[in-house]
């Protein structure tokens, strides 16, 4: 649906992006991470037409975005950081003025409006002036103007900024199901542990490189699939702490008090299930064992730091 080939973007004698190379399928939420400066916006704007590359290929549903940029653009629905809003509307007025641009018949319209508004979780606001809407509000109601003519390909740049709890439940929501209808979401966010919670892959992006760009599932392999583990046991600390020492696969045990420790480990579900088994076999009475994946912030803290050192 989305594909970057040896995209390079230079400012002057700056480079921005040294030679870019992903792709997004369909029905994938891909995240675009990196801190600011990495490169994300300057990627996001070629992708979208919205800067020539100094050399590269984007093709978006297999159409050349520098060949036929008009064209191409059809598919793709955008929402920037900070959009500009008309002052003077109401939210309605504001997403009927888009959808009559994006040929919505006017018949159908006032329902439409009213799909969007409902998605967004903006449909008491339906009357308001947008003046009166909060920065979250607002980002929800560029949301819903983005998806309305249902754009295969979904370009999202901090679309969490400034939203409240709900507003960023309702994000969620709302990129699990196009991801389900098919659509190819990029989304460009520094709220790294929520986009685990949505995102299937990733892209992890270093001054302009990318340094890192697949499933989560396969990245996590790559890295050794590391769990972080919690247990908390009652006595027999010294018994436990001894142990968890001496095993290959367990890293970094820290103790958290009221007799609860937090360690590292790499090794699937048997070797889990091995590692409890060996515990509660030592005669350690275990109250609680929990373990987690590490999240997003975690990959990227770790392939960052492991990259530039």
């Amino acid at each position: 649906m989305v594909e970057v080939k040896g995209l390079r973007v230079d400012y002057d004698s700056f480079c921005a992006v040294h030679d870019l190379e992903f792709h997004v399928e369909p029905g994938v939420v891909y995240g675009l991470i990196g801190p600011n400066g990495s490169g994300k916006t300057t990627t996001m704007r070629a992708i979208l037409g919205l800067l020539e590359p100094t050399y590269g290929e984007i093709y978006i549903n297999g159409i050349d975005m520098q060949e036929n940029p008009d064209e191409a653009a059809k598919y793709i629905g955008f929402m920037p950081d900070f959009p500009p809003m008309y002052e003077d509307l109401l939210v309605w007025e504001f997403l009927d003025l888009f959808a009559a641009s994006y040929y919505v018949p006017k018949s159908q319209r006032y329902e439409v409006i009213d799909h969007y508004l409902d998605l967004v979780g903006l449909t008491e606001k339906r009357n308001s002036f947008i003046p009166g809407l909060s920065r979250g509000m607002r980002q929800r109601l560029m949301l819903a103007k983005t998806l309305i003519p249902d754009p295969n390909v979904v370009i999202l740049d901090e679309p969490a900024s400034g939203m409240d709890p709900h507003g960023r439940a309702d994000l969620k929501r709302i990129m699990i199901e196009l991801g389900q209808r098919g659509k190819a979401v990029i989304i460009s966010s520094h709220i790294l542990t929520e986009m685990n919670e949505f995102c299937s892959a990733i892209g992890i992006m270093e001054r302009g490189h990318m340094i890192v760009s697949g499933s989560i599932d396969d990245i996590r392999q790559k890295m050794g699939n590391q769990e972080h583990c919690e247990i908390r046991v009652l006595g027999k600390e010294d018994d436990l702490q001894h142990f968890l020492k001496e095993h290959p696969q367990v890293h970094s045990c820290k103790p958290m008090g009221n007799n609860k420790y937090r360690f590292h480990f790499r090794g699937d579900e048997m070797a889990t299930s091995q590692l409890l088994a060996a515990i509660v076999k030592r005669g350690i009475p275990v109250v609680s064992f929990i373990q987690q994946q590490e999240n997003l912030e975690d990959l990227f803290l770790k392939i960052g730091a492991r990259q530039l050192s």
